[in-house]
């Protein structure tokens, strides 16, 4: 019998369409799913329905400000609709520093302190993307468990909740790890689990996963992180082409007959490092 699961050290919830609980008074809601897709996102609900959020809300809280980044994200060729509904749904200001938060929804990269970064939008919603297609679901159907390496502030743990069953973060540095909670503690999810602890190892508990993804790239992928990933699991990740040389996504499937890989677009990530700080 496998040990019983930690659970999350926060509360933790992000509203769902088949989940709409009374909220307190000041706390945003999730708009109705009834008006049509911007023409910008038309080539993305071809083959999948796509929810379109009414606009509401003022300032950086508006969701016009969220469906104008997921506009971009679409024109810039992100096609699953289960991953422009969630970039459109997470408020990405609130996982970055008050100075900086008036570039949040901007397709950049920004600081986030001891040296780490959020990623680009684009990056994020790309490489969920990429997680995604390694099986077809059924509609409304959910990627399972996935191990997400490098918390950093919580942002793509938080997008990831909203398309797969449940997400199991390792973050190695203490100041982040604590920074994500707080950052979470907002939205209430009660699919994100973090954890404190070397991401190079994994998190033997919680495998197989159905996925793994990366936010810190290095020379090669850990092997821990293949013997944790589930036969018919995908792993996307930076790595670096060659030894010393720039970073591309490395997308990896597990099949019962070994291991297929793909390198891809160049990318720039933060180096992937062990231990704990």
């Amino acid at each position: 019998m496998s040990a019983p699961r930690p659970r999350p050290g926060f509360p933790a919830r992000l509203d769902r369409p088949a989940e709409a609980a009374p909220r307190p008074r000041g706390q945003a809601t999730v708009p109705p799913r009834n008006s049509a897709p911007a023409p910008a996102r038309e080539a993305a609900v071809a083959r999948q329905p796509q929810t379109r959020l009414t606009p509401q809300g003022l300032g950086l809280d508006s969701q016009a400000v969220r469906l104008a980044m997921v506009d971009k994200l679409a024109a810039q060729g992100i096609r699953d609709a289960r991953v422009l509904d969630a970039m459109g749904r997470v408020e990405r200001h609130r996982f970055v520093d008050t100075g900086l938060a008036t570039q949040a929804y901007e397709d950049t990269s920004l600081p986030i302190g001891l040296g780490q970064t959020i990623s680009k939008p684009n990056v994020v919603a790309r490489m969920i993307e990429l997680l995604l297609a390694a099986r077809p679901l059924r509609e409304g159907e959910r990627m399972g468990r996935v191990l997400e390496i490098g918390t950093g502030c919580g942002y793509q743990a938080a997008v990831l909740s909203l398309v797969v069953q449940e997400v199991y973060s390792v973050e190695r540095l203490r100041g982040l790890h604590d920074k994500a909670r707080e950052n979470l503690r907002h939205f209430r999810l009660p699919n994100v689990h973090l954890l404190f602890g070397d991401g190079m190892e994994g998190y033997a508990r919680g495998a197989p996963y159905a996925g793994i993804i990366a936010a810190a790239g290095g020379d090669a992928v850990p092997q821990a992180w293949i013997d944790q990933l589930a036969v018919g699991g995908r792993l996307v990740a930076p790595v670096a082409r060659a030894a010393g040389a720039a970073q591309v996504l490395l997308v990896l499937d597990k099949t019962a007959a070994g291991v297929q890989h793909s390198l891809l677009e160049a990318v720039h990530f933060v180096p992937l490092k062990s231990g704990i700080a």
